[in-house]
């Protein structure tokens, strides 16, 4: 438990983020509040993307006016930050006994996979520096909970999960966008003439090493839909190509040859049957009724432990106030009697 006396003065949107800001003293009406603000503008960003949020918006659809919201959240980069910490409000898949490093910085990967399709404009915000809102943190501390059998130091274990982040949200991005061109076709995207096109144009002189692709129409795959099986199997074998460059380095780590890892077999399944294991794995953890249940419980715990700060730190205020009330009283008396 944090003690409230030792909680630092905190920027705005991180004290909202934590749940130590300051209520409003005036408010306009009582049904308004930080979570429904919030709640509205992810609402809009799912729908519409990132480019439809904007305060006045979220007051529209809330029947309040613009001026209201910033009682309750200073600015839009503020309504940002919070967004994305709903987008991260999840419950990761636990962890495995004994640990697996692989298997469970796997199955970590495809659930921020998930999380970034879910919302994809999570991906349109800006990186600003290190995780310091709560969800946020807990999604690295999931990810450094997957390395905790190896041997790597605390750097690397942290560049270890930057790594694997960065290709989970490349991927999410690549797919998001691919998904957006076709639709901006108006559904008239059409692979077989783009490769055809291609054979036309990418010449064996000018292209030599792209022209054998271009003929066999490996270069241009259709656009592929979230759940169809190709773009999982080229989102698997990236993935696992990442997580082979962090095995090696493991086991150089250990003194090994790089071949295998400390924790798993030399030679594991084909890369589309692991990750549909772990995919399988995600998708039932993420449905499962008691995780949502729980995570409920626990949602509704950390309110009531934030309010219970909250009030402590009035309280502590109050103190400080009446300390310095008495000391003024007896410093005013003491004069008086020095006079009399």
């Amino acid at each position: 438990m944090i003690d409230a006396t030792d909680v630092p003065e905190l920027p705005p949107r991180l004290a909202l983020a934590w749940g130590v800001a300051e209520r409003p003293e005036k408010v306009p009406r009582r049904e308004l509040s930080t979570e429904r603000i919030v709640e509205a503008a992810v609402e809009i960003a799912d729908a519409e993307g990132l480019a439809g949020v904007s305060m006045a918006r979220v007051a529209k659809s809330l029947g309040f006016t613009t001026m209201s919201l910033y009682r309750y959240v200073t600015s839009k980069d503020d309504l940002l930050l919070l967004m994305q910490e709903v987008a991260f409000d999840v419950e990761f898949p636990p962890a495995h006994e004994p640990a697996e490093w692989r298997a469970e910085l796997r199955e970590w990967a495809l659930f921020t996979l998930a999380l970034y399709r879910n919302h994809p404009w999570v991906l349109d915000i800006p990186i600003t520096g290190a995780p310091m809102t709560p969800n946020n943190l807990r999604a690295a501390d999931a990810g450094l909970r997957a390395l905790r059998s190896t041997a790597l130091a605390d750097g690397e274990k942290v560049a270890a999960i930057l790594l694997v982040n960065g290709y989970t949200r490349n991927a999410a991005l690549l797919g998001r966008d691919l998904l957006r061109a076709a639709d901006q076709t108006d559904g008239t995207y059409d692979a077989n003439g783009i490769a055809d096109t291609l054979r036309v144009l990418v010449d064996e002189v000018r292209f030599p090493y792209l022209r054998p692709l271009v003929e066999r129409g490996t270069y241009v795959p259709e656009v592929p839909e979230l759940d169809e099986v190709d773009e999982v199997d080229d989102v698997a074998w990236g993935l696992e190509r990442t997580l082979d460059g962090v095995a090696a380095f493991i086991a150089r780590h250990a003194g090994g040859d790089g071949t295998s890892d400390s924790t798993g077999p030399a030679h594991e399944p084909p890369d589309d049957v692991v990750t549909a294991e772990a995919t399988a794995v995600v998708h039932a953890y993420a449905s499962d009724a008691k995780v949502k249940k729980a995570a409920t419980k626990r949602k509704e715990a950390e309110r009531k432990v934030r309010e219970a700060r909250k009030w402590l730190r009035e309280l502590e205020k109050a103190e400080q106030v009446a300390r310095r009330a008495e000391a003024e009283a007896a410093r005013l008396a003491a004069e008086r009697a020095a006079r009399d």
